[in-house]
């Protein structure tokens, strides 16, 4: 029999300390006992401390890996990381559209956890109009939801908003992350928003570390990983946040800085 286990692919950056990008994403197929398999879209130089230097690859080397992956293999759900410009998105956009490779889950990597923006006004409008259309789950930060919906979150009823409208932009359905640095936070509150238009939040418990790197590259993993396995969009956006959150509540002592989450600890509770 052929291609009969689960595959999931990611198509973002590699990441040298292996804490985020590329390397979390394949932490988390496998901890999800999901084939992982990968277009990689650039190379970044970093350690706990940083990134350093980074490189794009080539847009034709990028075709013939899509290529090269539908020639032989089965992927059931793919995922979107950092993508640096507009040439780039674009250049995903057309192989996703030429290729089967199942329902896409877009992590928009615009801006940092802090509010940094990570992508010029160009590449942004290229990926707001035409990534995100193609977005079975769409998975922005707290920040670029507020980028995306072109308005601030202050309350509850703000991140619902924001998910009709980022809704809007044409990805089916939606995760609104809330806030998720206060150092007096209990707990994290997010909003989803399904294509049927039923909407529900998901809490946890609020962990105070700084080893949270890699944290939304994997969320997105995770959905993508239940999606390929057969689960429901809802099922796989549950078991994705839990995933997270337990990884993130278990920590491994790995790098100086600013560290990595815990996939083994998620991958044994789940």
């Amino acid at each position: 029999m052929v291609n009969t286990f689960p595959q999931a692919m990611t198509i973002a950056g590699s990441d040298s300390d292996g804490s985020a990008g590329m390397q979390a994403d394949l932490h988390t197929f496998f901890a999800r006992d999901v084939y992982g398999i990968s277009v990689m879209t650039a190379c970044v130089a970093g350690n706990s401390y940083g990134i350093h230097a980074a490189h794009s690859l080539p847009t034709d080397f990028i075709d013939q890996e899509f290529k090269d992956i539908a020639d032989d293999f089965k992927v059931g759900a793919c995922k979107t990381g950092m993508l640096a410009d507009s040439e780039l998105i674009r250049n995903v956009v057309k192989n996703y559209n030429q290729y089967d490779f199942g329902p896409m889950v877009v992590d928009p990597v615009i801006m940092t956890k802090h509010g940094n923006m990570l992508l010029e006004e160009a590449a942004f409008e290229t990926m707001r109009t035409e990534l995100i259309p193609l977005a079975t789950v769409l998975t922005p930060n707290f920040y670029e939801t507020q980028k995306l919906a072109e308005m601030p979150l202050k309350s509850d009823d703000d991140l619902v908003k924001a998910a009709h409208k980022l809704q809007d932009l044409g990805a089916k359905n939606v995760i609104a992350k809330g806030y998720h640095q206060d150092e007096n936070q209990r707990e994290v509150r997010d909003y989803v928003l399904l294509e049927s238009g039923d909407g529900f939040w998901l809490t946890e418990p609020y962990h105070h570390t700084d080893r949270v790197n890699g944290t939304g590259d994997s969320l997105s993993a995770c959905i993508a990983a239940e999606l390929a396995k057969g689960a429901s969009v809802e099922e796989a956006i549950r078991t994705a946040k839990r995933f997270v959150n337990i990884a993130i509540g278990t920590p491994i002592d790995v790098g100086h800085k600013f560290g990595p989450i815990n996939h083994w600890a998620a991958q044994e509770q789940i």
